[in-house]
């Protein structure tokens, strides 16, 4: 199973980005997405999550109504609307497949993590 992650970027303050992770490997829509991040010295966090079905979706709760994540299983896509970015929400973003069909905020059930791609909101 491979994932790419893309759109990262440098953006200011207020300002929006979409990121999108495509899977291969694996009958996609047979599982659950997740986008973590992380922040130099930091953890890596949950961000948002998706069921595959894209019947039921999660968030941190630093990025709910700013943040939106949406699949699309035909074309093996997953993506991340962010809007009114903050400087906190610096990181690199990874996208990543759960163990089963749902999404889960624990990193330790996901079976397969993109590369990360970073983004960095300046103030």
């Amino acid at each position: 199973v491979q994932l790419q992650a893309s759109g990262g970027g440098l953006v200011q303050a207020g300002g929006s980005l979409r990121l999108s992770c495509v899977a291969s490997g694996r009958t996609f829509s047979t599982y659950g997405m997740g986008w973590f991040r992380q922040a130099p010295g930091k953890d890596r966090e949950f961000v948002a999550g998706i069921s595959r079905s894209a019947g039921s979706t999660g968030y941190t709760d630093s990025v709910k109504g700013r943040f939106t994540i949406s699949r699309d299983n035909a074309k093996n896509m997953v993506y991340l609307q962010m809007n009114s970015l903050k400087p906190e929400d610096t990181a690199v973003y990874y996208c990543a497949q759960s163990k089963v069909g749902g999404y889960i905020s624990s990193p330790n059930l996901y079976a397969y993590w993109g590369q990360g791609t970073l983004v960095t909101v300046s103030s």
